[in-house]
């Protein structure tokens, strides 16, 4: 049996992946332990834990405690974010410092207390869960693509450093999903509507994560559609600005 921990676990993506991850002893993390037991509750072998990811002592802890009691991790699925949606202009510094705390911060602390321990045991797979938006920005997405850049910048980092100890670490970067995110987000909706046709399903998702949970597995970037898109952004930076400025700007 596999030990799993996913962070954000109340989210809507991390609800689907559960369902799949049935013969596994899961530890899910989120910020309301009554949240959790309301979706969880019923689900076997699941451990809820109410914490603050953002407090890297909660983490640290939590990491001691874990390893404690079964020896061993698995797998790690950072799956916690947020975004705003929202001018430059209009950011205040809280916005940035939160955003950074939750998005990137914890992704990294966690990572590293884990794969810490991971490279000792030389087995081991770390899963971040991060966004198109970290490969291609777009207006009205400046800080939420900041925190996203920086993930995929320390997920790429680490990868090459534990390749030699046999633990990997994948990125996986989906397009908007239709899931409660949008509710922060895009308050209004106006933006849900305009890309309703690009819209990822939760459920499919989270099938493509969990197949490839424990393959040496660089990155996978959801759907094909934007997966091309970075691909023409790398090759055509200045056209590809445009039409991100333009035709393609739906926020």
């Amino acid at each position: 049996m596999r030990t799993i921990v996913i962070t954000g676990a109340s989210g809507g993506l991390a609800q689907e992946m559960v369902k799949l991850l049935v013969d596994d002893q899961l530890i899910l993390l989120g910020r309301n332990k009554d949240k959790l037991a309301q979706l969880y509750g019923d689900h076997p072998h699941t451990e809820l834990v109410e914490i603050d990811i953002t407090d890297d002592q909660a983490l640290e802890v939590l990491v001691a405690d874990l390893y404690q009691h079964y020896g061993k991790i698995d797998v790690v699925i950072n799956n916690a974010g947020y975004g705003i949606f929202e001018d430059f202009d209009h950011i205040s510094n809280q916005d940035i410092h939160q955003m950074f705390e939750v998005n990137t911060f914890a992704l990294m602390n966690l990572s590293r207390r884990i794969a810490t321990r991971m490279k000792e045991s030389r087995k081991g797979h770390i899963i971040n869960i991060v966004s198109m938006a970290g490969l291609i920005a777009t207006g009205k997405s400046s800080l939420y693509s900041a925190t996203k850049f920086a993930a995929i910048g320390f997920s790429n980092a680490l990868r090459l450093e534990l390749m030699p100890y046999g633990v990997y670490v994948t990125t996986i970067n989906p397009g908007p999903i239709r899931t409660g995110f949008f509710d922060q987000a895009d308050p209004d909706g106006t933006y849900l509507k305009s890309i309703d046709r690009f819209l990822l399903e939760p459920n499919a998702v989270a099938q493509k994560i969990v197949k490839i949970i424990g393959k040496n597995k660089r990155e996978l970037n959801l759907p094909a559609l934007l997966n091309l898109a970075h691909k023409f952004y790398t090759l055509f930076p200045k056209l590809a600005d445009k039409l991100a400025g333009g035709t393609f700007n739906y926020k």
